[in-house]
């Protein structure tokens, strides 16, 4: 055997942790010296010397066997990789991957569960839904329409404890909230149509929520009863009055059981504090006062005094000829009772805190985002408005929702927004079209998931859009009637802006912008959501396996 073909037959039998570790020492002037032969270990020891041939074939392989150095364990399997939201590329550039095929955020599918609401084409503008919010427990689904009414959906108990499936949510309340008005000294009528539902936290058997039009804010309370009292001592069982010269005995009333009736009655009513149209209101975390804001002003409440209110946020000009902004959403912080935010028409938001100052017209903070001069344009103002912003569950981050776009920005961070979604930026090069129409100034709604961790918001075509936080994913589902069997997987939706349109994809120039979902809700707890189209309100929850 030759020293070169000796020395590779002995690194072979080392570990392959050894073999590394040779590998890596740097090379040496002369071979290194070769163990001992196996023989040597036999049981003559070292200077036994080779086997002698009468032992025999048999024999010495016996004592190879008994010998043999054992097997090196065999070396750990590195883990995978984790798969990046973003590969490098041979340029140094980051290209992302293709999520449009995800499930949605944690790769949830999402089906179908129910659907309210009437199948007419035609539809009556007073059935058009103009807010949902779940409460604080998702129990109860609140919707409020153009027409005044709110009706109120309440998820069924009987299926909340099988692990399958859930409780289907079924009409529990609906009442006239709100009627129209005619403003006589203005000469202006007031709309009957809901702005926005809050609930408030249950304390009793009761739930409470706030309901607001444009001028007028209501706080009703929804009770449940199933018994009633019979036995009167001056009252009749129909209800008319005795004669008390006729009344010889006394009687004890007693309760009586009957058919559950839910009733909602009005408690507070707030009304005479908004010369503009109300767009926002926001119970605060100490669950006494909370906000309500117009075009111009934002006034604090107490929910126990209806007679006055204190003006907090006044941002109208002494000469209305010099007016640049509006308000446009206001929310307060959900931990801390003493900030709030609100936005404006110029896509700015501020911060401010009631501690530093009664009038708040001198915000603590102000989040804006520079503007990219080469998407400088005669739109530009109107698509950077914000819709809608809202605080985050733990209170560290806020989204807002402008027309093309959903921000989430850091509270510790003013200059730009962390993280921005592109909604439908598609729609860029439809803009000319959108405003002939109106579209343009449509003002769409967006939530945060019970964990923070997805946000969700609408779009066109009946379409909804969520983007995953973590993972960087998105998706494009849609609301429609033909998905409409329960349990039915809901399958992602493509659009084409330009070029060559797939088979599974959606041209922008097909897309329908009279459907549109402009009001979404998440349940607090579950994977459940609620959208509204025109008239319909869809429900849709996770896949359970």
């Amino acid at each position: 055997m030759r020293a070169g073909s000796g020395r590779a037959e002995t690194w072979r039998r080392r570990p392959p942790a050894l073999l590394r570790v040779a590998r890596s020492r740097p090379a040496l002037t002369s071979p290194p010296a070769l163990p001992a032969p196996f023989w040597t270990l036999t049981a003559g020891g070292a200077g036994a010397g080779p086997p002698q041939p009468r032992r025999g074939r048999a024999a010495a392989a016996a004592s190879i066997r008994r010998h043999r150095r054992p097997p090196p364990p065999p070396a750990p399997r590195r883990p995978p990789r984790p798969r990046l939201p973003f590969r490098p590329t041979r340029r140094g550039r980051y290209r992302q991957h293709n999520m449009a095929g995800a499930g949605g955020g944690n790769d949830i599918q999402w089906c179908f569960s129910q659907v309210k609401g009437a199948v007419d084409d035609d539809v009556a503008e007073a059935d058009i839904i103009s807010t949902v919010e779940f409460n604080h427990s998702g129990e109860l689904l609140a919707t409020g329409d153009k027409g005044g009414r709110v009706v109120i959906f309440q998820q069924e108990q009987e299926n909340k404890t099988q692990s399958h499936s859930r409780g289907e949510y079924n009409v529990y309340s609906t009442f006239q909230s709100h009627e129209p008005e005619f403003d006589y000294l203005k000469s202006l009528e007031i709309e009957e149509k809901i702005n926005k539902i809050r609930w408030l936290p249950q304390k009793n058997a009761a739930q409470f929520l706030l309901s607001t039009n444009d001028k007028t804010i209501k706080l009703w309370k929804i009770s449940e009863r199933d018994k009633r009292p019979e036995g009167y001592n001056l009252k009749e069982e129909d209800g008319r009055y005795r004669d008390p010269t006729t009344v010889t005995t006394l009687r004890v009333p007693v309760f009586r059981p009957m058919d559950l009736m839910v009733e909602a009655s009005p408690r507070r009513i707030f009304a005479n504090a908004h010369t503009y149209h109300i767009n926002s209101i926001s119970i605060n975390s100490d669950y006494e006062t909370y906000l309500s804001a117009d075009d111009l002003r934002i006034n604090l409440w107490h929910l126990e005094i209806t007679d006055r209110s204190f003006n907090i946020v006044d941002i109208k000009p002494a000469n209305m000829e010099e007016l640049t902004e509006v308000i446009t959403a206001a929310e307060f912080h959900p931990n801390s009772c003493s900030t709030f935010v609100y936005s404006s028409s110029k896509g700015t938001i501020r911060l401010c805190d009631m501690r530093a100052s009664a009038l708040c017209d001198r915000h603590s903070k102000l989040f804006e985002e520079p503007e990219d001069p080469s998407n400088r344009s005669f739109f530009s103002e109107i698509i950077s408005s914000i819709s809608d912003v809202k605080f985050s569950h733990s209170g560290r981050y806020m989204m807002t929702r402008d027309y093309l776009s959903v921000k989430i920005w850091d509270l510790n961070m003013e200059n730009r927004p962390v993280e921005t979604y592109q909604v439908h930026e598609y729609l860029r090069s439809k803009l000319c079209s959108l405003y002939e129409n109106d579209c343009i100034f449509d003002k769409f709604e967006c939530c945060w998931n019970g964990s923070d961790s997805i946000v969700m918001t609408g779009s066109y075509n009946n379409f909804f859009r969520m983007f995953d936080r973590n993972t960087k994913r998105d998706i494009t589902l849609e609301a429609s009637r033909e998905n409409n069997k329960p349990r039915t997987v809901l399958k992602p939706r493509k659009v084409c802006a330009s070029g060559k349109r797939k088979k599974d994809e959606i041209s922008v120039d097909s897309l329908d912008f009279n459907k549109k979902i402009l009001h979404t809700a998440w349940h607090p707890k579950e994977n459940i959501i609620a959208v509204a189209t025109t008239n319909n309100l869809y429900i849709f929850q996770d896949k359970m396996n």
